[in-house]
Parts: structure tokens; sequence; C-alpha cells
């Protein structure tokens, strides 16, 4: 039976919030509740969405109901104007706003990461038996899913003809790697991003494993377990982890973030003029016995473009890589292990790709000697902010037939941030800072 979803935005401090609504959303009234503290990341929001309404090509015409307040949370619980929650904002109460959501009987969709800090996972798990007791779900903004060269990285390493099977690797050599690059200074929908001072306290917003490792954690499962429940609890084993600071300037903290001093809140992670920024992790771990390695820079600006992503996904009979340059789209590479077999992976790979054909129109291999091409049709190519339009549709489908949920999906959200914030916390006990 259809149901009409009316949207409850619960605390908006993040881009992402506004993001899921870049665009009209069919199966979605366009009167959508705000309900938060009258601050500036609610009027961020705003603005926002109002931009969205504004715009010259294929405007929005949400019309936002304001209730804003220090009392905005008993309201959200006695009022409730919508049936779906959206929550992007601070990072460490954002489970709790979760929950207040869940106890209600409301479904959400929740940007990354829920928790920060391995001592909230309890939560977390609690979160998801509240869940079940109440019949509704909860959905993560996992947009790197959407992703055209990681989709196409799962297809091929599913190929066991091409991919082979995963090999087990070694920490200093995994078998899947992966390192995340993003930046402070950016523009997003156009316009330059401010980020509020809180977005730089770790107390708040976790550090960058927490935070964008949840996407390659994610990841991890998506392409190694590809629809299969993982238990972290038998089937992931952690095995070591870093973490070493960003330096940031003044000038260059009031850059991102229009403010002309560090505020008070963030005194202490300011030493000699230099904020410390939790922005860099690394953790390595065994997902059902093959070694993964994670990594997570932040910088603060690209002279030549936004962030960047970088896979290796090792098989026995090939080796499948996504690279991305500063200002450059990622590119997918296949290269065979035995490099006697190039021309065997070649033709292998040109079969595959015909038949993906019938979703990618245009799809080609270019052979460049040691290593193959995918050639991605132009079509196909969507910026991240286009991704959250896909996470949206996705939620919007299961608000509708929750029932058709994949079953391992909540393990798997249990999973991804067992990994996250357990590599946070032994990286901390084992005090290890790396360079570069």
């Amino acid at each position: 039976m259809f149901r009409l979803m009316r949207l409850m935005t619960l605390a908006p401090g993040h881009f992402h919030a506004a993001l899921v609504q870049k665009r009209a959303l069919h199966g979605v009234h366009p009167r959508t509740h705000v309900y938060a503290p009258l601050d500036g990341d609610t009027l961020a929001h705003l603005a926002r969405i109002a931009a969205f309404n504004d715009r010259p090509n294929s405007p929005t015409s949400w019309d936002v109901d304001l209730r804003a307040g220090s009392d905005y949370l008993e309201r959200f619980a006695r009022e409730q104007p919508g049936n779906a929650v959206v929550i992007s904002g601070r990072n460490r109460p954002k489970i709790d706003l979760m929950q207040r959501a869940v106890s209600n009987g409301l479904p959400v969709i929740a940007d990354k990461p829920w928790i920060v800090e391995h001592v909230d996972f309890p939560k977390l798990e609690s979160l998801f038996r509240d869940a079940d007791l109440r019949d509704v779900f909860v959905w993560d903004m996992l947009t790197e899913r959407y992703e055209i060269t990681n989709w196409l990285l799962r297809k091929l390493t599913r190929d066991p003809d091409l991919f082979g099977t995963w090999q087990v690797g070694t920490p200093e050599h995994p078998a899947l790697r992966m390192r995340s690059v993003h930046f402070l200074k950016k523009s997003v929908s156009g316009r330059p991003l401010v980020r509020p001072w809180w977005w730089f306290d770790p107390t708040i917003s976790g550090e960058a494993m927490a935070d964008v490792g949840t996407h390659l954690a994610d990841l991890s499962m998506w392409l190694i377990a590809p629809d299969q429940p993982i238990d972290y609890a038998t089937q992931i084993h952690m095995l070591a982890a870093d973490r070493s600071p960003v330096l940031l300037t003044e000038e260059q903290f009031g850059a991102v973030t229009g403010l002309t001093e560090f505020p008070v809140e963030l005194r202490p992670h300011v030493v000699e003029g230099n904020l410390y920024y939790a922005g860099n992790n690394s953790t390595t771990y065994a997902l059902r016995g093959v070694q993964v390695k994670l990594v997570t820079r932040w910088e603060y600006e690209s002279a030549a473009g936004g962030d960047t992503h970088e896979c290796v996904a090792r098989g026995t009979k090939a080796t499948v890589s996504i690279r991305q340059e500063p200002g450059a789209r990622p590119e997918l590479f296949v290269a065979a292990t035995d490099p006697t077999r190039h021309k065997e992976l070649i033709d292998r790979l040109r079969d595959r790709c015909g038949v993906l054909q019938r979703d990618f129109a245009g799809m080609s291999v270019q052979d460049h000697g040691t290593e193959a091409q995918v050639m991605i049709p132009e079509a196909r190519r969507e910026t991240h902010e286009d991704h959250f339009a896909a996470v949206m549709d996705e939620f919007i489908r299961c608000f509708q037939t929750p029932r058709a949920i994949p079953s391992w999906e909540r393990p798997n959200a249990l999973a991804r941030y067992y990994i996250t914030t357990k590599a946070v916390e032994m990286a901390r006990e084992q005090g290890t800072t790396r360079n570069g």
C-alpha cells in the first residue's frame, strides 16, 4: 500500500541534511518540517534548501515548517507531523537522536557516522533491538555504493573467471587497500562550504576513521562478502591502527569556518598557534581471513580539485584498481596477476563489459599493454552530490516495502561501526602516529 512520505529533519548540522532534498523526490510531500535549535547550523540548512528552490534550472518547491527552540526535542516527540526522519548533524549526539526517533516508531535515514566512539557501540546494538521491537528501520547514507567505479569493481571481483578468488594478503601487502583523501576547503552545490567550529572537535565529530572511514569499512564488506551478513564478533579481527593530526593555522581555520579565532571549546587542541585536527587514521584488519587496510586523510585544500578515492583489490587471477588524480574522475584498471595471461584477461574483460552493456551502453576496454582500463560512458558519470538522490530513492523504496530490506544490512551496519570505532580506540591506546 502506497504511503506518502512526510519528512522531518532533526537538528541539521551538516550539509548532507540538505543534499537529500537537492531535487524533488517522488513519493515525498513537498512540505517538510525541521525540528532544531535556532542556531547557525539550522539557518545554514534553511539557506541551502532555499537555494535549491531558487535555482534557475530544475528548482525544487520545498515548503519548510521550522519548529525551532530549546524545546525542539520535546516538540518533536509530541507533535510528529511527519512519518520519516532525516538526521545529519553533530556526530556524537547522533545516536541519541536516532534512538529518540525510533522510540517514537519512526524510520530514520541518518548520515554517517552513527557513532564515533567504541564506548557507544552498545547504544547502536540497542537501537537495532528497539527498531526490531517497533518494526521500523534505520538507513545509512552510503553514497559510495553508487559511485560507478566502486559498482563496477564489485561486479568484476565477483567474476571468478576474471578475478579468481580473493587473495589472503598480509598486513604489509593487504588483499584490499582503500585510501580516501578529503579536503577541508571546498565548494558544495557551487558555493564555498562553511564548516561549523564543532566539526573540528574530536569529542563531537570523532576522528577521521570514525567518520569518512565508515564508507571504506562498508565497501570492504560490500566487496569481499557481497550480500552476506558479517558477524563482527567472529569474522572481523582487528590487527593494527594508527593516527596523526592535521595542523591548521588560525587563518586556515577562519577560511573554512568564517570565524576570526579559535573558539574556546577548541583551545585544548591548539598548540603553538596551530589547531591539531584528528584528520589522519589507518587501520588493518582481517575480514573472513582476507587482509584489509583502510587509510583516511584530510588536507587543507587541493589546488587541482576535490576529494580522491583509491582502491586496490587483489585476486588470484587479476588485480582491479581504482585510481583518481586530484581534479580528475576516478578510473578503473585491471591487470593480470600473471602477466603472461594478459591477453586472456583482455578477452575475458571485454566479454564481461559486453554483458554490462545492458546497463551501461558505450562501455569499452582499452588495452594499455600491462593493464587494461575500463572506459566508462560519460552518461554514467555522476558527482558525489548526485549520489544522495540515489540514497534517498532507496530509502523511499524501503519506506514503502520495509520487508524487502536485505537481511545482511543490519549485521553489516554493526560490523562497519565496530571496525571504525575499534580502530580509533586501538590507535589511541597504542599512541602511534605516522607521517604521510
